[in-house]
């Protein structure tokens, strides 16, 4: 049985999406510090919820799957609640929290306690979503198997290793925001240009879609990002004009620097954890 510790928007994303792929419903628990969320969850799913953490970690057995689904300063708490009641159990502990390193995670629980390590992002509430997952020194391949078949069901899984975290964190869980705001500034350059604002915004998402989707598909034929670019900057032509214009204004390093201010802050979250 899997349990989620915590009911908000992404552990309702994941259990939606399991319901979805045909998950059993009936091995699905939700709890919440306030159990009416828990119990909204629960009955928009058709799953089970816990009226507190303790009953959740009972609901789940000895060898279910405990999904932390709180916020990163809340973790500590949490997990001294129902530390006890996870001593002598198989239960795999699953963190769905930023800037929470394993060896965070292993203070705080029984010693020899199996933990993975994941990092969805919000995309996973539409079933398009990217997660990096790793595990401690006490998972197995079954542990990992479990995790990865749960993250399936909202989007595509990598398997990295922990130092990477900070970087996956950047390129997967802040980059929708990079992606979000790149549309807005797109759309407001077709407004200025006389398209309306809701029509604007539907064109530029669906070129940035459809541009994401030919990257995946072209890597296969041994194409990059810069090669798709190359195809529509014909000589002389509009594309090829846009695009020394925004490097000129710093796109790329703007972006990079991005990357990397995400990066250290990541980090600087796992020093004041």
């Amino acid at each position: 049985m899997i349990g989620f510790l915590g009911s908000g928007n992404m552990a309702r994303a994941i259990v939606m999406g399991l319901v979805a792929g045909d998950y059993d419903p009936s091995e699905i628990v939700v709890s919440a510090r306030d159990p009416r969320n828990a119990e909204r969850l629960a009955h928009a799913a058709g799953v089970d919820f816990a009226g507190s953490n303790m009953e959740l970690v009972d609901m789940i057995g000895t060898d279910g799957t405990l999904i932390l689904a709180v916020k990163p300063h809340l973790i500590p708490g949490v997990l001294e609640e129902v530390r006890d009641a996870l001593e002598g159990t198989s239960i795999l502990v699953v963190s769905l929290a930023a800037g929470t390193s394993l060896a965070m995670l292993e203070k705080s629980l029984p010693e020899g306690q199996a933990v993975v390590r994941t990092m969805p992002n919000v995309n996973s509430q539409i079933g398009a979503g990217m997660t990096g997952i790793c595990g401690n020194d006490h998972t197995t391949e079954a542990h990992l198997d479990t995790v990865f078949a749960i993250f399936d069901a909202i989007g595509e899984v990598a398997h990295i290793a922990e130092r990477e975290f900070p970087a996956f964190t950047a390129l997967a869980g802040c980059s929708p925001g990079y992606t979000f705001e790149y549309i807005e500034a797109l759309a407001r350059g077709g407004v200025a240009n006389g398209i309306p604002k809701a029509q604007a915004v539907r064109i530029a998402a669906q070129a940035v879609l459809g541009s994401a989707q030919m990257v995946l598909e072209r890597a296969s034929d041994g194409l990059s990002p810069a090669n798709l670019r190359d195809t529509v900057s014909s000589p002389g032509g509009t594309t090829i004009a846009g695009m020394i214009a925004m490097e000129d204004a710093g796109f790329s390093a703007a972006v990079v620097r991005g990357v990397q201010a995400s990066v250290d802050r990541d980090l600087e979250m796992q020093k004041e954890s």
